[in-house]
């Protein structure tokens, strides 16, 4: 099969789960890819792994800046070159032999311009809807006494949050065949958009996470970008409720994010005395490391809509202690990879506390992670069901 990728994705969990299906399908297929200048190439760079890699120019400059902020919406790229680029792209991949294109959420816009001008059997990988969690980001500022400092960003949703959402909704009806990663993230999109996707569920690279013969230290883990809603402090709130003489540390690994929400959570932690430590940008080997040394992995996003995290802890063979929310509701096995609690700091804390006085429960928990990790949620498992979805758009394509 011949394969073309367009993303216009920034770094995360989605840049990192395209890397992976891609890396499966090129095994047995030909893949190229197709990215527009904004797109981020300098973390897990596709060119190490497809075929052929295009990069495509978005020109900036102030009157079509100016222009697309009043037909559009604010943003650091100008939309009205966007989409010209995302249109050349189409055009391009178009006029080629190619048998299908997988396409990824765009990190300005979401639903990307481009699904509007490929004309290919295309796969659409839908990770979440825009803008449903931007409420719950600006409660958490203002309980965090921060809304000041997030009156710009208040500002914007207030402006053009409409905006953004019926550009998601009007270019997301431009693909045939949507896929998203989990079924949480399915019933969003269906209640949200009146679309109803396949699910396509994303895996892990259990060759890179993987268990280590180290020595467990003292400390809980948790991962995600530095933003409110990835639930770091309640986390610190919750292990507060711990005794200090039986507190672990927390360990969090995270971008650079907004340096105003990580001095509120040093703020929060010296308040509260949990020791913390932040560390940012970490490899990925420095990231198997850390899953394998810490006790366990302490996991509270508010819906996310899957969440890689837990699979990789999982894959390392520590136990996860989660909120149940969103996507991780179908990962974290309770009782048997981890536990799942409601979003109350001491009954988090409870548990958290129960696990780690129970060390054979860890030990137990943590054979069945890896063991779950390697039947189901692997590199090859997601890349098959998501080449199967690529054989049904070719297909439904042809009627």
């Amino acid at each position: 099969m011949k394969i073309a990728v367009f993303h216009n994705l920034p770094s995360g969990g989605a840049k990192r789960a395209l890397y992976g299906n891609i890396k499966y399908l090129t095994r047995d297929n030909e893949v190229d890819a197709f990215v527009p200048s904004s797109a981020n190439e300098d973390y897990l760079p596709l060119e190490d792994i497809v075929n052929d890699l295009k990069i495509f120019p978005v020109k900036n400059n102030i009157l079509s800046f100016l222009y697309s902020s009043i037909n559009y919406f604010p943003s650091p790229t100008s939309l009205l070159e966007l989409k010209k680029t995302q249109k050349i792209i189409g055009n391009e991949i178009n006029k080629q032999d190619y048998d299908v294109v997988i396409v990824e959420q765009d990190k300005f816009v979401m639903a990307p311009f481009f699904l509007k001008y490929i004309k290919k059997p295309t796969v659409y990988f839908c990770q979440q809807p825009n803008c449903y969690r931007y409420n719950i980001s600006r409660k958490l500022y203002k309980e965090a006494g921060l809304e000041y400092k997030n009156i710009l960003h208040g500002m914007y949703l207030r402006l053009f949050g409409s905006k953004l959402i019926r550009h998601d909704k009007e270019y997301s009806r431009y693909s045939k065949y949507m896929v998203c990663n989990s079924n949480f993230s399915k019933e969003l999109i269906l209640k949200s958009y009146n679309i109803e996707p396949h699910v396509s569920c994303l895996g892990v690279d259990t060759e890179l996470f993987k268990p280590l013969d180290v020595q467990k230290e003292n400390f809980v883990l948790s991962v995600g970008q530095c933003i409110p809603e990835k639930g770091f402090s309640f986390i610190i709130n919750s292990l507060a409720n711990i005794p200090a003489e039986v507190r672990p540390d927390l360990v969090l690994v995270t971008d650079q994010g907004n340096i105003h929400w990580k001095n509120y959570l040093q703020k929060l932690a010296q308040e509260m005395k949990v020791k913390l430590k932040i560390m940012h940008l970490v490899s990925d080997e420095e990231l198997v490391l850390l899953y394998n040394k810490s006790k366990l992995l302490v996991y509270t996003p508010y819906m996310e809509p899957f969440g890689l995290v837990p699979l990789e802890s999982m894959s390392c063979g520590t136990p996860v202690v989660a909120v149940r929310e969103g996507g991780v509701s179908e990962t974290v096995i309770n009782g048997k990879t981890g536990i799942l609690t409601e979003r109350d700091v001491m009954i988090f804390a409870n548990e958290v506390k129960t696990l780690l006085n129970d060390k054979e429960r860890i030990l137990k928990m943590g054979v069945e992670s890896i063991k779950i990790a390697n039947n189901f949620w692997t590199l090859e498992n997601s890349g098959k069901r998501l080449f199967d979805h690529l054989n049904r758009a070719i297909n439904l394509y042809k009627e």
